[in-house]
């Protein structure tokens, strides 16, 4: 535990670092109106987050910079003190778009707020069921299927027959669809099950079976989806150590999966999830820090936000920012694609 002196200072010496990319003397941190104590006081206080490994000495004669412990420290101290962090605008306007686009737009405005690297993972498959079907006529040989999800994933399939269709057989075909498939998942063999009725006649057989490639399609698109956005940020301004370094994160924002497994633990979380540098299980974002907050229904989370950026990153601006565009999409699948 630190006394709330040493906490003041901890505070003053990661904030400096930030703004400054540059070790901070003791004698900055003294000339503080803010801190009720003498030069040689700040000096032993120093000497001692340096012994609790707060805080790291580079050189005999430079001041200090923050270690990962030192930035958990200041990360935990925001995340528990309850206090919001400052708004950070991201004007998504979310409303009613798809939910791919959605999310890709969300990456970009994450990045462009923060200029750090922004991944948005889409719901998983192994959430969604089907909760509404249109089967629309577009010409008289042109059938367009639309195949809303749980999660707000949209599939348009268009198929387009050799003659006229039936008006009647389209709108028959939509009540049907929605009968057998509605509050399904997307595995491919339920569907053929559900879709396979001998009950109803050739005719109307036959047209589901030309329509039927529509879910497969949504399910091969629902697949695990990143949206990335602003990896150029995070290789500039010397923010990464050494070229293998970069080469490591690259390969790692091109495995999906191994991403998709470092993001999915924000989704146990109540609030935001932070992992500061070698708190980071897998070595390739060792010299990085992760960010992510999940959104979705307030009884499961389906997906998640995050900002991956240096260590001596602006942890309240990029906690601010996950927090609002997590509930921007919590928002966006309950509200545009809620049940009726």
């Amino acid at each position: 535990m630190l006394t709330p002196r040493q906490e003041q200072i901890l505070c003053k010496v990661v904030e400096d670092y930030l703004r400054s990319g540059q070790p901070v003397a003791s004698k900055a941190i003294a000339a503080d109106p803010g801190l009720d104590c003498g030069p040689s006081t700040v000096r032993n206080e120093l000497a001692l987050l340096e012994e609790h490994d707060l805080l790291a000495h580079p050189h005999t004669s430079a001041g200090r910079v923050p270690t990962d412990a030192g930035h958990r420290y200041v990360v935990d101290k925001l995340l528990g003190s309850g206090r919001r962090p400052r708004s950070c605008s991201l004007s998504l306007s979310l409303a009613r778009r798809e939910a791919q686009e959605a999310m890709r737009l969300t990456s970009a405005a994450i990045s462009r707020v923060t200029s750090l690297l922004a991944v948005v993972s889409a719901p998983s498959l192994n959430t969604a069921t089907i909760r509404h079907v249109e089967v629309l006529e577009l010409q008289h040989q042109v059938v367009m299927v639309v195949v809303i999800t749980s999660t707000g994933g949209v599939s348009k399939m268009l198929t387009t027959f050799h003659g006229p269709v039936d008006p009647g057989l389209v709108g028959w075909a939509g009540e049907y669809l929605n009968e057998r498939l509605v509050g399904y998942g997307l595995g491919a063999r339920m569907l053929s099950k559900r879709l396979d009725d001998p009950g109803i006649g050739v005719s109307e057989r036959a047209f589901v079976g030309r329509l039927a490639c529509a879910f497969g399609n949504l399910a091969y698109e629902s697949e695990d989806t990143l949206f990335v956005d602003g990896a150029a940020h995070l290789l500039s301004q010397g923010r990464t150590h050494h070229i293998g370094e970069i080469n490591e994160l690259m390969e790692l924002l091109e495995r999906r999966v191994a991403l998709l497994r470092v993001l999915s633990a924000a989704l146990g979380q109540s609030d935001v999830y932070v992992r500061i540098g070698r708190e980071n299980e897998i070595p390739a974002m060792h010299s990085v820090a992760l960010v992510a907050a999940g959104y979705g229904p307030a009884r499961r989370k389906l997906g998640t936000v995050s900002v991956i950026g240096p260590v001596h990153m602006d942890y309240a601006g990029a906690i601010a920012t996950v927090r609002e565009a997590a509930h921007e999409l919590s928002s966006f699948v309950e509200d545009a694609y809620a049940e009726r």
